[in-house]
């Protein structure tokens, strides 16, 4: 999990910067599609109905996935950041591990030139 940490942040934000430059298609003028709707064709009126709704679902994607990546490079940089404060805990328990064994150490000889001392 700590060497894959760094991993999954980059590429969090190899994600991030690519949805991020990507813009979603301008939506088309009607009046560049059709001059306007003319109820003869109602056949074209609905297919341009169903353009403009399927342009605005694809923006509504689009924002939706910018969210996600944008959600998922920050709990990546938490993740990252995660790690290193449990990496730095393990060193600092290692270290107070150490110093405990040498104080015990120290406690048991000074126990037992006690008990020479008053045995003798």
């Amino acid at each position: 999990m700590i060497s894959n940490a760094p991993k999954v942040a980059d590429g969090a934000k190899k994600l991030w910067s690519t949805i991020g430059k990507k813009t979603p298609a301008p939506p088309t003028d009607e009046a560049g599609v059709a001059s306007a709707p003319s109820p003869e064709n109602p056949e074209m009126t609905a297919l341009q109905d169903r353009i403009l709704a399927l342009e605005a679902a694809t923006a509504d994607l689009h924002d939706q996935m910018l969210a996600s990546s944008e959600l998922i490079k920050a709990l990546a940089e938490q993740n990252t950041q995660l790690i290193q404060n449990i990496e730095a805990n393990r060193v600092r328990v290692l270290r107070l591990t150490g110093i405990t064994a040498f104080v015990a150490i120290i406690a048991v000889a000074g126990l037992v030139l006690a008990l020479v001392a008053h045995a003798g």
